[in-house]
Order: structure tokens, then sequence, then C-alpha cells
């Protein structure tokens, strides 16, 4: 084999293998978008917001509810909740929408309409004696606040529930996976539940 033969072998070899690593990487990338795409963290995670009977609802839930469409369908992230910080922002989500509904909640330290924290807000539900313990027998309705320890599949998290009915929620929160998502679940299966910020 002469010299440009063997040239042109091995170029059409790097040309193959270029195009087997692109195919693969291809298939990678496609794999990758399909299987964690909408990934739960417990149950699952619906890419519509929910069918939700809004005549059924008090006026406050029926505003919330529609605050937190928009939001979900506008994808904000944890600045525009945080006023411009940059943090874990599920807390800040909770305040942001409630204040958005026109109904504030108020740290207990600074007085602010923002809580950017899970403890501070259980301390501000309790301190407004509007806090049901996990294990209660509280039923969770549209608008309560649902709060989570360290050791729940969230972590310590909180999150809004949209519907419940027959130990089943589904929730809505910000900074799950880094964006506004929706969960569905049974609380039986959630672990380190803390408790309910009732609406």
């Amino acid at each position: 084999m002469s010299v440009p033969e063997r040239t042109r072998a091995r170029l059409g070899l790097l040309l193959a293998l270029g195009l087997v690593v692109v195919a693969a990487v291809a298939a990678g990338a496609l794999w990758l978008r399909t299987s964690s795409g909408h990934p739960a963290v417990i149950g699952e995670s619906p890419t519509a917001f929910p069918d939700i009977d809004r005549s059924t609802l008090e006026p406050a839930q029926a505003r919330l509810v529609e605050v937190l469409e928009r939001e979900f369908a506008a994808q904000g992230g944890g600045p525009k909740y945080a006023e411009g910080l940059v943090e874990p922002w599920c807390a800040d989500f909770v305040s942001w929408t409630m204040r958005e509904a026109g109904h504030p909640l108020s740290n207990p330290n600074s007085g602010s309409w923002r809580i950017p924290g899970v403890y501070t807000l259980q301390e501000y539900y309790e301190g407004s004696d509007r806090f049901a313990p996990a294990g209660s027998g509280y039923r969770p309705r549209t608008g309560d606040v649902l709060l989570y320890g360290p050791e729940s599949q969230f972590s310590q998290h909180t999150n809004i529930v949209l519907e419940a009915a027959n130990g089943e929620v589904t929730t809505i929160g910000g900074n799950e996976f880094g964006e506004v998502r929706i969960h569905r679940f049974h609380m039986a299966d959630v672990k380190d539940v803390v408790g309910y910020g009732r609406f």
C-alpha cells in the first residue's frame, strides 16, 4: 500500500470514528432529554397546570391559583422571587406568590413580606396560629403551604398545595430542579413532612 493510500485509509477510518462519536453523543443527548426532561422528586411531575374547579374555591384561593398558574407558565427564576438575591428560593416563591395574590405573609424577624427560609416560614405560621403539624389529622386544602424537613425526598423545602383528595396532593413549588414545578404524590410516601401552613 502506497503512502497516499494509507493516508486515505487513515482519513476514512478517522471520519468513520468521528461519525460514530457524533451519533453516540446525539443519541446520549436524546436519551438524557427524554429520560430526565421532567423528573419527579416523588410521585409524578405533570407538565401541564392541573384543571382546578375554581368555582369551589374561596376568592382568595382562586386569586392564588391564578398567580400560580401564571408563574408556572412564565417560569421566573429565583432572583425574581427573592428581590434580586441569588439564594435557595422555595420560601421566596411561596412569599412572593402569596403577596401577589393579595395574601401577604409577614416575616417574624423583619416584618417584610418576604420570608426567605423554611424554618422562618414555619415560625411565621406557628406565630399566627395557622400551623398544623404533620400527624395532627389536618387535611390540606388549596393554598396551604407544605413544609418538609431535611430528611424528606425534597430535602428541607416548602411548596404550595394546589389540590388534595384521598391522601394525594398536587403541589407547586419554586426551586424544584431550579424551576417552578408541579408534583403529584401520596402524602404517605413522603418522609419528614413537618406540617402545613394553613391558608
